[in-house]
């Protein structure tokens, strides 16, 4: 099997050299010249341009899109569309949109082509060494792949959702989740910051970790966070939204759902522009550790 990377981030460049090490064949690409040279270093095959991604192939193409969500993605399959042929798959394994998702694969359909939307969760280390994937859109292309997701991604981590837009509609509930999850902790770390008690959060995130009800991956990475600036005093509260949480919050309100927590771990982001509360800290820290998003620094 021979899949055709485009978008060398974090999340992308991790997943190709997952694929490499499962046996699975990688073309690589990108905008960015360096991230192809970088791959190629990594002994994965990279080319410059979409054409000679194509015409890397030499029976069925399958496309696997590692792009910000969005005009970009729409743009990439454009450019694409004049060199596939009927049969051939492409995969968005992005954060994009599920009411997108459903209109790529109806407007593909048309041509033959194949559309696959995956949720991609783990972070970078889930993409280098076992993923989480939810996947929806055409079954049939599914099956064909489903050795690949069951290669790449941790055990019982992947699952065909169902019909086209399903993985990217389960994966933005996901993000919804995970907004809420995250403010609790950040919540409850500020609070113990603003006791009276002289508490060491690392040994105390290290308790959490084994054996308590809120033990868990978030809480493991708290830790590590905690390791590396034990009061998160090089950080700045800035918490940055990838935009998931708000189109749950949206589904909600169309759905008619009442969803206060994540409403309010939404706003909590929106205000920590303005703020510098610790629990802000923590969640910004978070999501350092698990997906590399960046964090803003305390300057002096």
């Amino acid at each position: 099997m021979k899949i055709g990377m485009i978008g060398l981030g974090k999340m992308g460049h991790n997943l190709a050299l997952n694929m490499k090490d499962n046996g699975i064949d990688v073309v690589a690409y990108s905008r960015s010249p360096e991230k192809v040279d970088m791959m190629k270093e990594e002994g994965i095959q990279g080319v410059y341009t979409i054409d000679e991604l194509c015409e890397s192939f030499e029976e069925q193409r399958v496309i696997w899109l590692m792009v910000p969500a969005g005009e970009i993605v729409d743009n990439v399959i454009s450019q694409l569309e004049g060199n596939l042929s009927k049969g051939d798959i492409i995969i968005d394994g992005g954060n994009s949109h599920y009411r997108d998702s459903i209109r790529r694969y109806e407007k593909l359909a048309k041509i033959g082509v194949r559309f696959i939307d995956i949720g991609t969760s783990g972070g970078m280390e889930g993409a280098r060494s076992g993923a989480c994937m939810m996947i929806g859109g055409d079954d049939e292309a599914f099956e064909k792949l489903e050795e690949v997701f069951w290669k790449i991604c941790v055990r019982n981590g992947y699952s065909y959702i169902g019909r086209s837009g399903s993985g990217h509609y389960v994966k933005m509930i996901h993000n919804g989740i995970e907004y809420g999850m995250l403010q609790a902790i950040g919540e409850g770390f500020e609070i113990i910051q603003k006791s009276d008690f002289d508490i060491d959060f690392e040994d105390l995130s290290k308790v959490w970790s084994h054996g308590s009800v809120i033990r868990g991956w978030l809480m493991e990475l708290c830790r590590r966070a905690f390791e590396k600036d034990p009061c998160l005093e090089g950080v700045r509260g800035v918490i940055d939204s990838s935009g998931e949480g708000l189109w749950t919050l949206e589904e909600a309100l169309r759905l008619q759902v009442p969803a206060s927590v994540m409403a309010q771990s939404l706003f909590a982001r929106y205000y920590s522009k303005d703020a510098d509360s610790f629990s802000a800290k923590v969640i910004a820290s978070l999501r350092n550790e698990f997906g590399g998003h960046s964090v803003t620094k305390r300057q002096g």
